[in-house]
């Protein structure tokens, strides 16, 4: 039997992180029960505390590490709630990794580390001005990645 191709998936703490894990568990893996074609690593990008934070000189040591063990609480909540997530829709086979970086290049790392044949990650749906503000994770990985690039948007909901 050929060996199955791996399926990267991006986690955060957002709604649409778990829109995209639902969305793409309940197409490519549900469906398929044990014998789904990929192997799921779900990745987690950690921000190093100093990224965060965006300040230096008197008082940075006292706050750097609250911010790191506050983030270290995010990564944890963020792959326990993926877990649960796969543990109920009776996917057992899964990889998960918190890596510390900023997520655009810890997402296309984990790629060529796990030589994955697709990398999904959510939409945010940020608008230009935010986007070209704050960069797109999704636009990065889509030019930057060595694999296909799923990005999975949630439907928009009429009002």
């Amino acid at each position: 039997m050929a060996e199955k191709q791996v399926m990267v998936v991006a986690a955060d703490e957002s709604e649409h992180s778990a829109y995209a894990l639902q969305w793409t568990l309940e197409h490519f893996f549900t469906p398929f029960g044990p014998n789904t074609p990929f192997n799921l690593v779900i990745v987690h990008a950690k921000p190093m505390p100093s990224s965060v934070v965006g300040l230096a000189g008197p008082g940075a040591g006292e706050v750097l590490p609250i911010v790191d063990a506050d983030l270290k609480r995010q990564a944890a909540r963020v792959i326990e709630k993926a877990k649960e997530f796969c543990a109920s829709k009776s996917i057992k086979d899964v990889a998960v990794e918190v890596i510390e970086g900023d997520a655009r290049n810890v997402l296309c790392e984990a790629v060529e580390r796990h030589h994955a044949s697709v990398l999904v990650l959510g939409s945010h749906g940020y608008g230009a001005i935010k986007r070209a503000v704050l960069g797109s994770v999704s636009d990065y990985c889509a030019h930057h990645a060595h694999c296909s690039v799923m990005i999975v948007k949630r439907p928009k909901t009429k009002q």
